[in-house]
């Protein structure tokens, strides 16, 4: 697992050729709350998490990022783990989370 920041993620995200899914792993409430508009919810806890990752990105090679959050969170680096032991060989992990992303946005 490899973390990125912030500027990374924007990069990524604006980057048409950057082929990658980005995974909100806290749970559905708090992602309707607030999430990055390019993400989806999988939640960490559920308990076909790898499977519903993996038929999501199309097979355990295409580049994933997880993020929960803030940098106090500990689910996206658990879902990281879960995802590398499971076979994954592209998986980056934001650790500042929603918390990171929308304080830059608003300053």
């Amino acid at each position: 697992m490899k973390a990125i920041t912030r500027d990374d993620l924007k990069v990524m995200n604006e980057t048409e050729h950057e082929d990658f899914v980005l995974i909100n792993v806290l749970p559905r409430d708090a992602f309707n709350k607030q999430h990055i508009r390019t993400s989806i919810n999988i939640p960490v806890k559920d308990d076909d998490f790898v499977e519903k990752v993996e038929d999501v990105a199309g097979g355990k090679d295409r580049k994933v990022v997880v993020y929960c959050a803030n940098f106090d969170c500990d689910a996206s680096p658990k879902a990281a783990k879960k995802l590398e032991e499971a076979g994954f060989t592209q998986v980056y992990d934001y650790e500042g989370g929603t918390e990171d992303w929308f304080e830059k946005r608003e300053s």
